[in-house]
């Protein structure tokens, strides 16, 4: 889970396997037949497949897991079905409470894909989540080659990029945290 590339198509989910991302994961806003629609060809990818927020969909498209929000529905589902289970958490009791996984928690910095979600964590904030669970941590919001590696000095095990997701710098970054633990 070093990097997790979140896309919204086949072409960006190749392009973020090429630059190093270890996780692909499909992330469409729409009713699971659009998602399905959209997800195909991604199982032939050589990395770990999520779908975001749709079980259903995960299942149809034969992916390796599926990643909740908080408020999602359908983390019993995924767990009959032996599916990877992420979840969101923006708070360090979301974090002690979550059964998953993994953890995706953030936003560690404010970013426009998650204008709408509770504060920035800021480092501290993710190293102080990171040390409370044995859950691994997946670090998003505001991610890239510049900061990735910070993330991972913080305790979490990956990070999650949106815009940065073919930027071969975040695979490097994360490496070179990784080896300096």
């Amino acid at each position: 889970m070093k990097v997790h590339a979140i896309v919204a198509d086949l072409d960006t989910a190749r392009q973020a396997v090429a630059a190093g991302a270890t996780v692909v994961q499909l992330r469409v806003k729409g009713p699971t037949d659009e998602v399905v629609l959209r997800g195909r060809g991604f199982r032939a990818l050589p990395v770990t497949f999520v779908v975001n927020d749709d079980v259903d969909a995960a299942l149809q498209l034969a992916a390796d897991g599926v990643h909740l929000g908080q408020a999602d529905e359908g983390a019993e589902a995924a767990r009959a079905a032996g599916l990877l289970l992420g979840r969101s958490v923006t708070t360090l009791e979301e974090a002690l409470a979550a059964e998953a996984d993994y953890l995706g928690a953030g936003p560690v910095w404010a970013t426009p894909s998650k204008a709408d979600a509770a504060p920035a964590l800021g480092l501290e904030g993710l190293q102080a989540v990171c040390a409370s669970v044995t859950t691994p941590v997946v670090a998003i919001g505001g991610i890239d080659a510049s900061n990735a590696g910070a993330c991972i000095l913080a305790g979490a095990v990956g990070v999650a990029v949106i815009r940065a997701a073919t930027d071969p710098g975040v695979r490097r970054a994360v490496d070179a945290a990784v080896g300096g633990r």
